[in-house]
C-alpha cells in the first residue's frame, strides 16, 4: 500500500478535527515534524490536547498552536522557554498534565503495544501520583499511570519507504517512535522516500504497520533552541 501523500495538507485532510487528542514528536524543536504542525495550525482546528515533551517555543513547533489558542491542554514533561504558554498557564487559559518524562514515552509506548496501564515508582508521594491508584509491590511503592493513545499522532522520522515503514537519524528519533506508534491514525514527515522494498529489513527502527500516512519535507529549517558559541 503506498502511504505517501502529496502535502502536510493533504495529509491531515479528513483526519484532523476539533477536540481531538493529538500528539506530537520532537524533543525540545530536535525532530519536530514541522511541516505537519504548520499544517496542522493552517487547519483551524480547535480545543486541541496536545501530548508532546514540551510546547516548542515562541513562535516554533507547538509555540505557533499557542500563540493561535488552537490548544486547551497540553500533556507535557517540560514546558519552560515558552512565555507564551506561561502566560497562557497563569492566566488560566491552558491546562497542564505535568508527566515525568520517561513515564510520558512509557505512557505512549504502552498506548501502542496494547498495554491499557502499569505502576511505575516514578512520582510517588508528590503531585503526579494525586488521584492515582498507589499499590505496594515488594516493600515499595507504585503509582497507576494509565497509557496514552491518541486520536492522531504526528511524528518526524529520516526515511521512510512507500509502506511507511521508518528509519530515524540520531537525537531526533527521541519520543517519534512512541509518538508513532501509539496513535489510531498516525501520520509521519520524513526527509527521503524510498521505493517499498529498498530499506535493509536490519535497519528498519518502526514498522510501517504504525504509520497509516507519509509527507516529504526534503529540506526542514530544524531550528535549534539556543546556540551557544565561544569567542576565538
Amino acid at each position: 500500500m503506498d502511504k505517501v501523500y502529496a502535502s502536510a495538507a493533504e495529509a491531515l485532510d479528513g483526519i484532523v478535527a476539533n477536540g481531538q487528542t493529538i500528539a506530537v514528536g520532537g524533543f525540545g524543536l530536535c525532530g519536530i515534524p514541522e511541516a505537519l504542525i504548520e499544517a496542522l495550525r493552517d487547519s483551524g482546528v480547535q480545543g486541541l490536547t496536545c501530548i508532546s515533551n514540551n510546547a516548542g517555543v515562541d513562535g516554533l513547533g507547538l509555540g505557533q498552536l499557542l500563540a493561535t489558542r488552537q490548544i486547551k491542554k497540553m500533556i507535557s514533561s517540560y514546558v519552560g522557554e515558552n512565555k507564551e504558554f506561561e502566560r497562557q498557564f497563569l492566566a488560566g487559559e491552558l491546562e497542564l498534565e505535568f508527566t515525568p518524562q520517561g513515564t510520558l514515552a512509557e505512557k505512549l509506548r504502552a498506548g501502542g503495544a496494547g498495554i491499557p496501564a502499569f505502576f511505575t515508582r516514578t512520582g510517588v508521594g508528590t503531585m503526579v501520583a494525586e488521584g492515582k491508584e498507589v499499590r505496594e509491590f515488594d516493600g515499595e511503592q507504585y503509582v497507576l499511570e494509565r497509557a496514552l493513545v491518541p486520536d492522531v499522532s504526528l511524528a518526524k522520522a529520516y526515511i521512510a519507504d512507500r509502506s511507511g515503514n521508518l528509519i530515524f537519524r540520531k537525537t531526533a528519533r527521541n519520543f517519534n517512535p512512541d509518538v508513532a506508534m501509539a496513535g489510531k491514525i498516525s501520520i509521519v514527515e520524513v526527509e527521503k522516500i524510498v521505493e517499498t522494498g529498498e530499506l535493509d529489513p536490519d535497519s528498519i527502527h518502526l514498522p510501517g504497520i504504525y504509520v497509516h500516512r507519509i509527507v516529504l519535507n526534503a529540506n526542514p529549517a530544524k531550528h535549534i533552541e539556543h546556540r551557544t558559541v565561544r569567542n576565538a
